[in-house]
Parts: structure tokens; sequence; C-alpha cells
């Protein structure tokens, strides 16, 4: 079995999902070993300003945007824009808590947000990458009962999303239906469906809280801060 690299839907979105992930880790490296005062690695200091790697990410993707909209070039230069745009979107992602905050949490435990971000992403970016169109080849009824049930899979995930389960969300996005045991649970505290949904001193809020107290900690946690590092206390 080989895999065709080629320009095509196929070949350039795994060119972008290898540039994707493999930016990510590295760049999870490079920002460890600043952290940590290791290696030749430095922040970026223009002046008394700290330029954040999500600056290069956003260059590189509206370079990559512009330039495909424009010549739609093809290969080499179609693999050379996927993973132009897939290295921007990683770098961009990676910070996404500093941008959602509109401050300098990226070691913070709101910094968590950009592991989360990044999840999600490459889950989406596989899920497309799979190709799977659920529309193709069907006509009539069979079409219109296709995309409900899709529609209905993707509300399912956004839901869980939005309860705080990230993991059985993405999941869901790309198995029918896991994201239905998500919905079905409590959300997480400080999750925008506790926020709409729990009031302050409500059942649901206590019931929340208790089943996630404060400083709790799951094997998806520990496998963010190997990944990503740990967030400072």
């Amino acid at each position: 079995m080989t895999l065709d690299l080629s320009v095509g839907s196929f070949g350039l979105g795994l060119w972008m999902m290898l540039a994707f992930i493999v930016t990510f880790v590295a760049t999870r490296l490079v920002t460890r070993l600043i952290r940590s005062g290791r290696g030749p690695f430095r922040n970026m200091e223009v002046g008394d300003t700290h330029v954040h790697h999500e600056v290069y990410g956003i260059i590189a993707m509206l370079v990559a945007g512009a330039i495909e909209f424009t010549y739609q070039p093809g290969s080499p230069g179609g693999q050379i824009l996927a993973v132009m745009f897939g290295l921007g979107a990683a770098l961009t992602l990676d910070e996404f808590a500093l941008w959602l905050h509109l401050d300098d949490v990226y070691w913070s435990r709101e910094g968590r947000k950009s592991v989360d971000a990044v999840f999600i992403a490459a889950g989406v970016g596989l899920f497309l990458l799979a190709g799977i169109n659920p529309l193709s080849g069907t006509a009539g009824e069979n079409r219109i009962s296709l995309a409900i049930g899709l529609a209905v899979n993707v509300l399912l995930s956004l839901v869980a999303i939005l309860k705080g389960k990230h993991a059985l969300g993405i999941i869901g996005l790309l198995v029918p239906f896991v994201a239905l045991v998500a919905c079905l649970r409590l959300a997480k505290p400080g999750s925008p469906w506790a926020r709409w949904r729990y009031r302050p001193g409500s059942r649901g809020e206590r019931r929340s809280r208790k089943r996630y107290p404060p400083g709790r900690r799951t094997r998806m946690d520990a496998f963010k801060d190997f990944l990503g590092g740990a967030p400072d206390d």
C-alpha cells in the first residue's frame, strides 16, 4: 500500500496534516527548552516587544492562502503551500489561549486551551483527510437521511465540546454518536455549558463541582503535560 502525495485533495491534505503535526511537536519542544533555559533558543524580542510565534503562523497562512487563491499552482507549488498553511496553523493554534484571553497565558492553566485547540484541529483535519462525504453516491431519501444523521452527529460533538469534554467531542466527529455519552453527562465547571445552564448555587452546579473538584487530574491531563509541558502553579 502506498500513499499518494501528489497534488489532489488527499495528497495536499496529507502534506498539510504532516506539517501541522511536526510543527506543533517541534514548537512545543523549542518552547520547553526556552522555558528551562537550555539549548540555543531564546524568545524573539523586537525592542521591548516579545514577538510570539503565532505572528509567524498568521503570516504563513495569509501568504499561503493568497497565493493559492490567486495562482492555484500545480506540483510542487501545491505541496509547498499546503506545508506552509499547516505550519502556520500549528504556530497559530499553539498560542490559541493567548489570542483568546488577550494575555500571555502560555504556561498557565488557561494556556491548556491551546493544546485542546490543536487536538480539535487535528481531529477535524483527520476527518477531512479521510475524505468522508456521506452525501456522495446517494440520492433522494437516502441523501436526506444521511445529511440529517451527519448534522445530529456534529451537533452532539459541539455540545460535548461546550460541556468541556473535548476528547469525546473530537472522537465524536470521527466515530458517530460517541459524543452522545458526553452529552448525557454533567458539564465541567467553568465550561460554556456550565456557565449558561448551571445557575450559581443550583443542584447542577453543586453536582458538577463535586464530580470535577479543583485539582482533579485525568490521564488526558497527564498526556497534555507530557506533550505540551506542565503549567505553572
